[in-house]
């Protein structure tokens, strides 16, 4: 199976799983009870902490371990809620993550004031007025297009406006550098999008100033809930891994496969610019056919690929991201989302030209026959 799904979610690391194997059978106990065993799994929860702070060069006590990307960004809008006046405006990039969307709409609905992207999707400091904001959330890759935004950019922008940032990472850690990414005031991670397990992430933030899940007092009273120990060194693993097998790779593969795409196969739209995105992401526009319709007819040729955000499947009406960037709905209903992995070669790359060129012969045969019906779904 070639798996060209990884922005929706990665297989795990041999790392991660020995982590978290490991954690389950030697670090199985609660680590807020009161007796020493239990001390122990706390002291190994905290070096895990302190392994990411090391990774982010940010005070371990700015870290706070969660469920995952979506938990984080709606973190940061609560405590943004809690923290601003209540007629303080926040500022958003259109193409932003459903999570983050829709959680700036349930805390500051009515007062929220859209980045717009450029024509290529991203998103700048020049793209729109902002300087009026109280806040500002920008992710730093864009998890259907893979264009990269300026997030530093942002963030000089920011240090100069005495305003909190946000930056939704997900996309970005284990695919590029982590410099100077935690100088953001608020970073979300999330592990399963780098190499580790599902239902674990985790938000870095000002010290003191998360509201999270109300219960208990772990994470510093800033995220109730037992912590998944086994799970956060899993995490910790898998970020260590992906940091360092980025190293090896480039945009090589990818380009390659596009330059034939294209030369094979008129009327095919590469969404952004190409040359200032995620070294393993390309949107494309099918020159026909429904999305769906090629998402089922590369996986019997055991191809993996998606139409965007696996957040958004389900929900009516095309791409949000595709809507900023211009793309009718028509065109929108025929994108595919590639995104390769780590250790996706040249050959898997080769597959799936191959297959889809193949599929696309064998439903414009299916559509010729007399009698056939296309079914738009």
């Amino acid at each position: 199976m070639r798996f060209f799904d990884h922005n929706a979610t990665t297989p795990l690391w041999a790392e991660a799983k020995a982590a978290w194997v490991e954690a389950n059978e030697m670090h199985w106990l609660n680590p807020s009870s009161p007796y020493r065993s239990a001390a122990a799994v706390h002291a190994q929860l905290e070096q895990g902490r302190e392994r990411l702070a090391v990774l982010f060069d940010v005070d371990p006590r700015r870290i706070v371990f969660n469920s995952g990307a979506t938990e984080g960004n709606n973190a940061v809008f609560a405590t943004w809620a809690k923290m601003l006046k209540a007629t303080d405006r926040v500022v958003v990039g259109v193409t932003e993550h459903p999570s983050v969307l829709a959680a700036a709409e349930r805390y500051f609905e009515g007062r929220i004031d859209w980045l717009p992207a450029d024509p290529a999707g991203v998103v700048g400091p020049a793209t729109a007025e902002w300087s009026d904001a109280s806040a500002i959330s920008v992710m730093a890759a864009n998890n259907e297009t893979g264009v990269l935004n300026p997030w530093q950019d942002w963030l000089a922008a920011c240090r100069e406006c005495g305003i909190p940032m946000h930056c939704d990472a997900s996309q970005w850690i284990g695919k590029m550098p982590l410099d100077g990414l935690g100088n953001c005031d608020y970073v979300t991670g999330c592990a399963h999008k780098f190499g580790g397990p599902k239902g674990v992430g985790f938000l870095i933030m000002p010290e003191g100033s998360a509201v999270g899940l109300a219960g208990g007092a772990q994470e510093r009273g800033r995220r109730a809930g037992t912590e998944d120990v086994a799970g956060i060194l899993a995490l910790v693993a898998a970020v260590e891994v992906a940091d360092s097998k980025r190293l090896g790779c480039s945009d090589k593969h990818k380009m390659a496969f596009l330059a034939a795409l294209e030369q094979s196969l008129p009327g095919v739209q590469v969404i952004g610019d190409r040359q200032h995105t995620l070294w393993n992401t390309v949107e494309i526009i099918m020159p026909q056919f429904k999305s769906a319709r090629w998402i089922r007819a590369l996986e019997k040729k055991a191809c993996l690929v998606s139409a965007g955000s696996a957040c958004s499947t389900g929900k009516q009406g095309t791409s949000h991201v595709l809507a900023a960037l211009g793309v009718d709905a028509d065109a929108a209903g025929r994108a595919l989302r590639l995104s390769s992995g780590w250790e996706t070669s040249a050959e898997d790359w080769e597959v799936l030209l191959g297959a889809i060129l193949e599929s696309f012969r064998e439903l414009e045969t299916d559509a010729a026959e007399p009698g056939s019906q296309v079914i738009s779904i």
